[in-house]
């Protein structure tokens, strides 16, 4: 299995984040690091409190490393037209010379999006919405000009330059574990998918429908790297224990997500622990 961390930035502090991702880059058991695409905290924190936004983070850490792998788990498509975002993806792509990786995904985030007046929409309109979205970046990324029609956008002769160093584009990673909509949108896009979370026996059923989707659309499953979340509690033998359960499900990648506040020395011996996981 191989290994990359998340770090979301949220009650943290750019500085701590920064810590973080040098020490990371660093440590050859993680391969990759990731953010996420919020402007509220989630989950078990206040919400009122402070969160960077991701992106703009990304390029400054484009910057601050030299091996790692990098992206948002995952943008939320709602926030940004897709046509803008992909000319965010070339930039960052160039400027971390080819280790991009866009993460996208339909949004969910009902109290941020309220807050800004940004239409999220029910759970088909967001499903439709992202993949007229892959369309487009894929498009604007790999073609000289762009021609696109659809519910949501709409593209005359649209031109990105200058494109993306990895081609056709960067690996599209799509978040989320919808068996009708999602997964579905996965196998006709993504090169990676990612599973948000959950037990074993649920990531070996979510694969099983995925292939389904693959098979038709006429797709080789295994060309999509199948990646999970991995919670560190702080017990560096756990997580690795949990990391090698949802290997023998089907992850190959396994992303640690580590909690605020951030704390570099946390790195080392979790990176021990990670290095016995086959």
């Amino acid at each position: 299995m191989r290994f990359g961390i998340k770090t979301a930035p949220q009650h943290t502090t750019w500085a701590d984040m920064l810590e973080v991702w040098r020490a990371a880059d660093d440590i050859e058991v993680f391969e990759s690091g990731w953010n996420f695409d919020h402007f509220y905290p989630i989950g078990r924190y206040d919400s009122s409190g402070p969160c960077l936004e991701g992106w703009s983070m990304l390029a400054a850490l484009a910057q601050a490393t030299r091996r790692l792998r990098l992206g948002t788990l995952v943008t939320g498509i709602h926030y940004r037209h897709p046509a803008v975002l992909a000319n965010m993806v070339a930039t960052i792509d160039i400027i971390s010379g080819g280790r991009l990786e866009i993460g996208l995904g339909a949004g969910w985030n009902e109290q941020e999006s309220g807050a800004y007046g940004i239409e999220l929409g029910g759970p088909a309109e967001r499903s439709d919405r992202l993949e007229e979205a892959c369309q487009v970046v894929i498009g604007l990324l790999s073609q000289e000009t762009t021609d696109f029609s659809g519910s949501y956008y709409r593209l005359e002769a649209a031109r990105c330059e200058p494109k993306p160093v990895q081609r056709p584009h960067p690996p599209i990673c799509i978040g989320g574990s919808g068996e009708k909509r999602t997964l579905r949108t996965a196998a006709r896009f993504a090169q990676h998918w990612n599973f948000v979370g959950g037990s074993p026996e649920e990531l070996r059923h979510k694969l099983a429908v995925l292939a389904g989707h693959c098979e038709a659309v006429g797709r080789d499953r295994g060309e999509i790297l199948v990646s999970s979340h991995v919670e560190f509690d702080g017990d560096a033998a756990r997580t690795a224990a949990l990391a090698a359960s949802l290997a023998e499900a089907g992850a190959e990648l396994g992303i640690i997500q580590l909690r605020p506040p951030h704390d570099p020395a946390v790195l080392e011996p979790l990176a021990r622990a990670l290095s016995e996981v086959e």
